[in-house]
């Protein structure tokens, strides 16, 4: 080693030469030998594609796991440092302190993170790094017999790896995801590094297996879309499970609904629409808004692996990551509510109207924070999607709008005993307004989204996946509820028919945004990484 190199941290990284593999799969076997990984899952694995036609055929191989990325999303998103980056660069992981939220998973641009069945926390190739430390080359470059898979220090310029990085043409998974991976390829070919270039075979057969494929989890290639013009079939695959599942997609809609009836209320009162004694603005507005999130967090902690463990994000938050964010803004916002609620219940009239100053910014922020959780699931295309901040915010209020809506319906007999149906009071006609002018943004948006080119194959694929695939009996079945439940206040205001038509709009625009959430965040993780 030279003396520059020596003046340098080591910085290890990997090269897997496949003009040298051969597809035996002794180093996913070894690895889960020498980590206990068990069945089911993997830390790597060789996936197999078929590329040409009869009898110009050659099958081609691609080693699969972490790549060790110099800007790892995974370490950004986890709220625990339960992943972190060694000094040696090495991605590593902290079990003890996981609390299974899967955040790293969706983070992750090549799906190598996986929940252990067994002890419910994630986990991934890290180099072997108790291997490293004692001086010992991971198991899989030791059990490898045609030496396909090598190590070294990239910062050590007479190392073998770092002269196959900076001298021979290698390839690296998905570039443009910005993360620097530590983990090169040489030889591969495309339609192995792309997961959408080969084509999944019919009939549900690879190779040796049966292909995993159901509402849960996911493999490579599609069906119906590949987006490589060269035969290539996709012989041999491991699925890979979908992150977060409807948990996560009623959580968008009950935290929606938590921050969109305290946020429609409050711009109600401050424009004088809304009496600050009213029983909807001293009593129904907190209690509707805390128990909706209480059901939010009820959701959030039942989905995590390890929910004993939630206070962690708490008592050692990583501050790069939304779900530390998120949780600290709801807490924000759950005080706001109860200081807001306790103020009725000790007979205040004035102290509600002032808590708007943070009751205002923390319920957007809440309807709002979502949009750059998602995004750090940089995995995730169709997420990445600047305009998902205002579309989330116009679904609080239209959630919030019809809660409200219905709520009036259901205080009548107190409330608005001067027959509220018949004669419109400023309360009503402006919660219609909101309804049917939000339902339409709504539509709106969602119809840009589905309808405009989109970045790049992974979206296009995500939105097929919404719109025609696994999920749209939930998309269109939404969009049909939210078009009716928005229509239906918009004729009542154009004199068509009666207000209460108007208010049976409102639980069809709730069901229609409930099915759409589960639609846009299960269809977001459909498209596969690896």
């Amino acid at each position: 080693m030279n003396e520059e190199s020596q003046n340098q941290t080591v910085k290890w990284a990997k090269v897997i030469d496949h003009t040298r593999c051969i597809g035996c799969h002794a180093c996913t076997t070894a690895c889960k030998s020498e980590n206990l990984v068990p069945l089911s899952v993997t830390r790597t694995y060789v996936k197999h594609v078929d590329v040409g036609v009869f009898p110009q055929v050659r099958r081609a191989h691609q080693v699969t796991r972490c790549n060790q990325c110099a800007h790892a999303p995974c370490v950004t998103a986890c709220p625990t440092t339960a992943m972190f980056k060694r000094a040696d660069g090495i991605v590593d992981f902290d079990k003890s302190i996981c609390i299974g939220c899967k955040a790293c998973m969706a983070a992750c641009p090549y799906d190598a993170i996986f929940i252990n069945p067994e002890d419910h926390s994630a986990e991934k190739c890290n180099f072997c790094a108790h291997r490293i430390d004692v001086g010992l080359e991971p198991a899989c470059v030791v059990v490898c017999p045609t030496q396909a898979i090598l190590i070294g220090d990239m910062n050590d310029t007479e190392s073998y790896v770092s002269q196959i990085i900076n001298r021979e043409p290698v390839a690296v998974r998905r570039p443009e995801k910005e993360t620097l991976p530590k983990l090169f390829y040489k030889g591969a070919h495309q339609a192995t590094l792309d997961p959408l270039a080969a084509r999944r075979p019919d009939g549900g057969l690879f190779m040796w297996s049966e292909q995993q494929f159901d509402s849960s989890t996911v493999v490579s290639g599609n069906p119906n879309y590949n987006n490589s013009s060269a035969a290539a079939l996709l012989s041999y695959d491991v699925a890979h499970p979908i992150p977060w599942d409807w948990k996560v997609s009623l959580y968008t809609w009950t935290k929606g609904i938590a921050s969109g009836v305290y946020l429609v209320a409050a711009l109600l009162l401050l424009f004088g629409i809304l009496n600050p004694n009213s029983v909807l603005w001293l009593w129904a507005t907190p209690v509707v808004s805390g128990v909706f999130l209480a059901i939010t967090g009820g959701l959030l902690i039942w989905d995590l692996e390890h929910p004993e463990r939630f206070y962690l994000i708490f008592t050692r938050p990583q501050w790069r990551s939304w779900l530390v964010k998120g949780a600290f803004i709801i807490a924000g916002y759950n005080l706001v509510l109860a200081l807001h609620f306790f103020a009725s219940w000790f007979g205040s009239r004035t102290f509600q109207t002032w808590l708007m100053i943070a009751g205002i910014p923390l319920s957007l922020m809440t309807a709002v924070y979502t949009a750059y959780l998602f995004a750090q699931a940089k995995a995730r295309d169709m997420w990445q999607n600047p305009l998902l901040p205002p579309h989330l915010l116009v679904q609080a209020f239209l959630l919030g709008s019809s809660v409200l809506l219905l709520l009036f319906a259901w205080l009548k007999g107190s409330y608005a005993s001067d027959g509220f149906v018949e004669t419109i009071r400023p309360e009503i006609l402006y919660l219609i307004w909101t309804v049917a002018i939000s339902s339409l943004l709504h539509l709106l948006m969602v119809w840009g989204e589905v309808s405009l080119t989109h970045p790049t194959a992974h979206a296009h694929l995500a939105i097929w996946e919404m719109v025609r695939g696994r999920y749209k009996s939930d998309f269109w079945m939404g969009i049909v509820l939210s078009l009716v439940g928005g229509l239906l206040p918009a004729l009542a205001l154009l004199g068509v028919m009666n207000i209460s038509l108007a208010i049976a709009g409102a639980p069809l625009a709730l069901i229609g945004m409930m099915l759409f959430e589960n639609a846009y965040v299960q269809a977001g993780q459909s498209v596969p990484l690896a």
